[in-house]
């Protein structure tokens, strides 16, 4: 055996694992919390726990999700020589380093939403869904796709929060979907809230990006307002989200076993970090930076949270 061979070995794993790094699988299974969110809420309403459907609809995010950033990429390619990456944000910077990835990035793009609708067709199939289920995927990863693909291309429009918000509907509304069989008025007034804590998760993405954002060409509203525009958006949008929570129980739609004072209190989290930054007005890079990644850790564990408090509603 030559002694290059074992070289070439664990050159070409490192390449292999620097590929997956380009498509950042940990927000994959960071966003399967949104999708059970979605399936337990179903479960509070009625609709019986299939292990099956769960596995499958979860098969269907994780590859929605993980195609994201192969495509983000490919897309944002010239934009993100202008950028650092962060933990966050900034693409992945793989790309970057190996520019004769990016045809393979777009092929793994293309692949995985193909896996994923495909996914849905079959779970459609077995379960004797409607079609409307098949069409809700096509649509979430037109959706993803177009954030910076062309001719849309909604981050360079300045259209790319409303299309990153939309995450807040989707995922949880897939997992809505998957159990329940249909999307009913209490799961889209349901959605409004966690619409608003994913706006906050979008202005915390794009706060660190924002001088690399206006350098290549993005209209991000923080490359166009500033990042001070941006940490004023974040506590509004986690105000408006802890309100909605609060006026739920007033609509009478909703099972008297939820307590929203509960999900109202949850919402504290994010929104207390961004009443916390608003005060001290974190505007150069690497502190801004800081502070967003505090922002994601209070979202992410805030949609955790809500995650066991409908498991205690269920088992308890």
């Amino acid at each position: 055996m030559s002694y290059n061979e074992p070289v070439k070995s664990n050159d070409n794993i490192r390449s292999l694992l620097k590929f997956i790094k380009l498509g950042k699988p940990q927000f994959a299974i960071g966003l399967f919390f949104y999708f059970s969110m979605g399936a337990l809420l179903a479960v509070i309403f009625g609709a019986e726990f299939v292990l099956s459907k769960f596995i499958l609809g979860c098969l269907i995010i994780f590859l929605s999700t993980w195609a994201v950033h192969y495509h983000n990429d490919y897309f944002d390619y010239k934009a993100d020589h202008h950028v650092t990456p962060t933990p966050i944000s900034g693409g992945s910077g793989v790309l970057i380093e190996h520019p004769e990835w990016r045809n393979l990035a777009k092929l793994m793009a293309i692949s995985l939403i193909s896996l994923a609708i495909i996914v849905s067709i079959i779970f459609t199939i077995i379960f004797s869904y409607p079609l409307t289920f098949v069409l809700f995927v096509i649509i979430a990863n037109l959706l993803a796709l177009f954030y910076a693909a062309p001719p849309i291309q909604l981050s360079y429009r300045g259209l790319g929060e409303f299309g990153n918000s939309a995450i807040g509907f989707l995922f949880p509304g897939l997992g809505f979907f998957a159990l329940m069989g249909t999307l009913n008025i209490q799961f889209l007034i349901f959605a409004v809230p966690i619409m608003l804590l994913q706006f906050l998760f979008t202005m915390s993405v794009e706060i660190p990006d924002m001088e690399g954002d206006k350098a290549g060409g993005k209209k991000t509203w923080i490359a166009i307002k500033g990042r001070r525009f941006g940490f004023k958006l974040i506590v509004i949008s986690g105000l408006l989200a802890t309100i909605s929570f609060l006026i739920m129980p007033f609509t009478n739609l909703f099972p008297s076993i939820i307590n929203f004072n509960i999900l109202a209190a949850i919402t504290l989290i994010p929104l207390g970090l961004g009443i916390f930054e608003l005060i001290i007005k974190p505007t150069e890079k690497s502190i801004a930076t800081k502070f967003c990644i505090y922002n994601l850790a209070g979202i992410f564990t805030a949609i955790i949270l809500i995650n066991c408090y409908f498991l205690s509603i269920i088992y308890f």
